[in-house]
């Protein structure tokens, strides 16, 4: 199932998308939310309830709607970094040092974006970059999942863009400035339910300039499996329904390039997740 928040008509809803069509959830089923925390936070027989929804009378055209950030105000949004082998590799270049351990970081929510959404290159950077990575959305609430059952805490996956400012991102070694500007947190287009994603480790993703291929590889090439991921998270503190996880991003980020090649106003990113879905996302000047 693929799970969407979208705006129709003067109104934002949360649907499922059948073909070229998206089924409105709240009118096809009165028992069911009308956002995507809360329908997570409804739990799984809410997810059950919508799977099952008759949409024949309930239906608005895919290419009518306007997708918005599949989950637009997420409880945490975090994110690992170093998580690539090659990544690491080309970390190393900028002098960024291995980690020896996982190395986590929030995004403030208030930097989601959805599909589409410009992306403002700050007034105060210039060096505005680009990270390719599959989003986890957690589904249950949880505190010291083992790696081995930690598939059945996920509600889905979408594609995320760790949009960051590097020079304030190196600032501090919280990271969180430089990964929290606002619209630097583009999501999308949809949440895929763990039911359709046989392997989340087998899924290739590449990021795209202006057409120019940036970053290629497969998930299975982390060095922190989102398993592992979770069990780690989970032994700090509670991990809740519509928390949104960033597992990484592969090599070929425009700081670690030889020169350096940072975003323009003007240029758009194009993320592609097999299995998952594509996000694009245009960058602009931030407005006065």
């Amino acid at each position: 199932m693929k799970l969407v928040t979208y705006s129709h008509g003067g109104r934002t809803s949360i649907g499922k998308v059948e073909g070229d069509r998206i089924v409105d959830l709240p009118s096809a089923d009165k028992a069911l939310p009308a956002t995507m925390l809360e329908l997570l936070r409804a739990g799984p027989d809410a997810l059950a309830r919508a799977q099952a929804a008759d949409g024949s009378r309930h239906m608005v055209p895919l290419a009518a709607a306007r997708l918005q950030a599949p989950l637009p105000n997420p409880s945490k949004y975090l994110a690992i970094g170093m998580n690539y082998r090659k990544h690491v590799a080309e970390a190393a270049k900028v002098g960024v040092a291995t980690p020896p351990t996982q190395v986590w970081f929030n995004k403030q929510v208030s930097c989601i974006n959805g599909p589409g959404g410009e992306v403002h290159l700050p007034r105060v950077s210039a060096q505005l970059d680009y990270e390719v990575e599959l989003g986890v959305v957690i589904g249950r609430r949880c505190r010291h999942v083992k790696a081995q059952e930690a598939r059945s805490v996920i509600a889905g996956y979408t594609v995320c863009n760790d949009v960051s400012v590097r020079d304030w991102q190196l600032r501090t070694q919280t990271m969180t400035l430089g990964k929290s500007f606002d619209t630097c947190g583009p999501t999308g287009p949809w949440i895929v339910t763990d039911d359709e994603v046989p392997d989340p480790h087998a899924l290739g993703l590449r990021l795209y300039v202006n057409g120019e291929l940036r970053q290629q590889d497969v998930t299975g090439s982390m060095i922190h499996d989102i398993y592992a991921q979770i069990a780690y998270l989970s032994t700090a503190f509670t991990l809740e329904p519509g928390d949104l996880i960033a597992t990484g991003t592969p090599s070929g980020v425009g700081v670690a390039m030889e020169p350096q090649r940072f975003l323009q106003v003007g240029d758009v990113m194009r993320c592609e997740i097999d299995g998952i879905g594509v996000l694009e996302n245009r960058v602009v000047p931030e407005p006065v």
